[in-house]
């Protein structure tokens, strides 16, 4: 039996870990985060503390690390930089330390963000970085520590991230449509959205075929642009009432810079773990109705 510890357990992503576990009990399961809900399986664990960190990998034994916690908050990291980089990188270096002392792997969430998003082809895991934004910078530096310290875990980068849990683009998108009669959003912006219950998914079938070590893309199939995915959550959600307009990104300055082309290749994801990934529009279906439920 392995032991897989989940950081950042309360957010889409660990959420959608917390499920998986349930399907496979075959593992013991460890979920932690800054704040531990009662009721819920989540114990405090501060990732920003090396030495709680080393002492809970230690304490627990713990094979596998699927780090799900992050900064994400993209346009406030430009006015706190150094909390960002605290979060998505420094604390990086003390999980996969952590990791390589125990001997075990980790899992690293990633991000387009890591690209300028200049290129006009899906970009594929051995593409130049260059992020454009403090977030990128950090996310950018986590997976340099995470190479350096924990060579034989692995890195998945992902983009444009929703679920039925916390906030996100999905949830915002019904609710302003519920709301407003008239909404502009960016259409010159392209990629594509990531149901975080596939990318759990994803993890699962790696950690069960055996981590192979490296750097690997996971989204949904399929491309999209913001505006065009927001008449698709309107259409499916049966919103009928609010006119979606497309904006330049121009005409929504934002203080972080966005990758105005941020697709990414999955073929070494799929290939390596032999895992086929839904398209996007078949998953932001599933979401939508399970968030009706």
């Amino acid at each position: 039996m392995k032991n897989i510890l989940v950081t950042g357990a309360c957010g889409q992503l660990g959420n959608e870990m917390q499920l998986q576990a349930l399907q496979y009990p075959e593992y013991k399961w460890y979920f932690t985060d800054i704040v531990a809900p009662e009721g819920t399986p989540v114990q405090v664990l501060d990732i920003c503390d090396q030495e709680a960190v080393e002492a809970f990998v230690q304490e627990h034994e713990i094979d596998i690390l699927v780090n799900c916690a992050a900064y994400t908050a993209v346009d406030k990291a430009e006015s706190e930089p150094e909390r960002a980089n605290m979060l998505n990188a420094i604390a990086v270096g003390f999980l996969s330390l952590a990791m390589e002392h125990r001997r075990g792997q980790m899992v690293q969430i990633s991000t387009d963000y890591v690209f300028d998003g200049t290129a006009h082809t899906p970009y594929t895991e051995d593409q130049p970085t260059c992020p454009n934004s403090v977030y990128g910078n950090t996310k950018l530096s986590a997976e340099i520590a995470m190479r350096v310290n924990n060579p034989s875990g692995m890195i998945i980068r992902t983009a444009w991230l929703y679920s039925t849990f916390g906030n996100n683009f999905v949830k915002t998108m019904l609710h302003l449509g519920h709301e407003k009669e008239q909404l502009g959003v960016i259409f010159d912006q392209i990629g594509t959205p990531t149901y975080a219950r596939d990318l759990a998914s994803g993890i699962m079938a790696a950690i069960r075929h055996g981590i192979v070590p490296g750097i690997y893309h996971f989204s949904n199939e399929g491309v999209t642009s913001w505006y065009d995915f927001t008449r698709a959550i309107h259409r499916i959600a049966g919103i009928t009432t609010c006119h979606v307009r497309p904006l330049h990104t121009a005409e929504y300055p934002t203080p972080a810079s966005r990758p105005h082309y941020s697709v990414l290749d999955k073929t070494k994801f799929k290939q390596t773990y032999n895992f086929e990934i839904p398209y996007w529009e078949d998953s932001l279906r599933e979401c939508i109705e399970a968030l009706n439920k």
